[in-house]
């Protein structure tokens, strides 16, 4: 299968999976968003919703590098600063989204 191929697959089945978790968040979000800190910190404390969370950023990362790297192969002409550009992407969105669930798993 061709580079490109999977890249495809890989975008199209990260943005199916993402649905039903951006189903949840934005549910989960309206219920909580008049409420105090607190009850966000219990919301995220809660064992289902770290793990859920979790995904959720690791699937919205893995999407957005995915994306970002279409465009740069789409719109830079110069192999050189495709190629560190689509590094510095991959290693912001891992380092984003680890941090994010290293935090989330603290609370």
């Amino acid at each position: 299968m061709n580079k490109s191929t999977k890249k495809w697959l890989f975008i199209k089945f990260s943005s199916l999976f993402l649905i039903p978790f951006m189903t949840w968040f934005i549910i989960n979000l309206v219920s909580i968003f008049n409420n105090d800190y607190d009850s966000l910190v219990t919301f995220l404390s809660e064992q289902p919703s770290k793990i859920l969370f979790s995904i959720f950023v690791f699937l919205s990362f893995f999407f957005y590098s995915l994306t970002i790297s279409e465009i740069f192969e789409d719109y830079m002409s110069n192999e050189k600063i495709k190629n560190v550009a689509n590094k510095f992407v991959y290693i912001f969105a891992i380092l984003l989204s680890f941090g994010t669930i290293i935090t989330i798993y603290n609370l």
